[in-house]
C-alpha cells in the first residue's frame, strides 16, 4: 500500500480490526452496497457544480481550489475545496449528503483532519478549521476546529495502520463493544 485515504484512517480509529481484515487478510466490506454512499458520491459532483459563493463570503475565503486531490508521502484524499481565508491561514470545505444533527460526528472532524494535514504539507499554510455543507440540511454550513492535538492522531494513525500491514499484526479490537453490532467483520473477528 503505497498511500491511505482518510477512509482508511477513519476506519482504523473505528476499529484497528478493520485494517487487519481489509488491508492484511484483503477481505472487502463491501461498502459499494449502501444506499447513502453511492448517493453521497453522486451528489458530490451535483454540488462541485453549482455556485456556492455566498458560502465562500460567508466564512472569509479570499480564494479556493475545487475538487483537489492531494498527497504526500503517506497519505491522499480528493477535498471538495480548498480555501484561502482572509486570515492568511487554508481550511478544507467539504459536502456531505447527510442531515445535520446537532454535532459533527467524529468521522467527519477526522476526515477534516487528515485533509488539514493534506492541505498543510501541500500549501505550506496552517489549517486550523474545516466547513462542512450539509446538503439534506438546507445547505448548512458548520465550522470544525482542528487542533494540533487532532493533526497529530492522523499522523499517528498513520504509523499505526503501515505497522499492522508491514508486520501482519493482528491488533486489538476497538474498546467501544457497541460498535461491532453492525461492524461487517463481526462474523469472523476474534473477540
Amino acid at each position: 500500500m503505497a498511500s491511505l485515504t482518510p477512509s482508511h484512517i477513519i476506519e482504523y480509529l473505528f476499529c484497528p480490526r478493520y485494517t487487519y481484515f481489509e488491508y492484511v487478510l484483503a477481505i472487502p466490506q463491501y461498502e459499494e452496497k449502501y444506499y447513502k454512499v453511492q448517493k453521497g458520491r453522486n451528489i458530490h459532483d451535483t454540488r462541485l457544480e453549482q455556485n456556492k459563493n455566498y458560502l465562500r463570503k460567508k466564512i472569509g475565503a479570499v480564494e479556493k481550489w475545487p475538487d483537489q486531490y492531494l498527497t504526500n508521502d503517506s497519505l491522499r484524499g480528493k477535498i471538495d475545496e480548498v480555501l484561502l481565508l482572509n486570515d492568511g491561514t487554508m481550511a478544507p470545505l467539504d459536502y456531505k449528503f447527510a442531515v445535520y444533527n446537532d454535532r459533527v460526528y467524529d468521522t467527519y472532524r477526522q476526515q477534516m483532519s487528515c485533509y488539514a494535514v493534506l492541505i498543510e504539507e501541500n500549501f505550506s499554510k496552517p489549517v486550523n478549521r474545516g466547513y462542512l455543507v450539509y446538503v439534506r440540511s438546507k445547505n448548512k454550513l458548520i465550522e470544525v476546529e482542528i487542533s494540533e492535538k487532532d493533526k497529530a492522531l492522523i499522523r499517528d494513525s498513520i504509523d499505526a495502520i503501515l505497522s499492522i500491514i508491514e508486520n501482519n499484526t493482528y491488533p486489538r479490537a476497538t474498546k467501544f463493544k457497541r460498535r461491532c453490532l453492525n461492524c461487517t467483520y463481526r462474523n469472523i473477528c476474534i473477540k
